[in-house]
């Protein structure tokens, strides 16, 4: 799987919003840092944050939007991209969006999330 595959699955795992699909493109030492700045790092720490957001956010629709390569290597890559979210929080619909930071790591072949950094627009 190329850098833009991995991208392209990850994004359609978070429009899913189940774990299972996202967690094989994480890498074990993932850290996320949140637009409210909340860190978290380590795998199981981000699967907290993120089953608690498929829990609290309904029917959530997740796009990625004018991706750009930073940097792509033979065992690192960088890119930036805009976001925008819209679901359903105790019945009322909210949305946002904004601007993204990852990183991705090739270990053994396989490419994998190790950063991510969202923050508001």
């Amino acid at each position: 799987m190329t850098p833009q595959e991995l991208v392209s699955r990850y994004e359609a795992a978070l429009a899913s919003q189940d774990w299972k699909q996202v967690e094989p493109l994480m890498h074990e030492d993932i850290t996320v840092t949140f637009s409210d700045n909340s860190l978290h790092i380590g795998l199981a720490a981000v699967q907290a944050a993120f089953e608690k957001n498929f829990s609290t956010i309904k029917n959530e629709a997740y796009s990625m939007q004018n991706i750009n390569w930073e940097e792509i290597g033979d065992e690192y890559c960088s890119f930036t991209f805009e976001y925008h979210w819209k679901g359903y929080i105790n019945g009322q619909l909210y949305e946002g969006n904004g601007i993204g930071n990852s990183q991705l790591k090739c270990t053994d072949g396989r490419w994998q999330l190790i950063n991510e950094v969202l923050s508001k627009a």
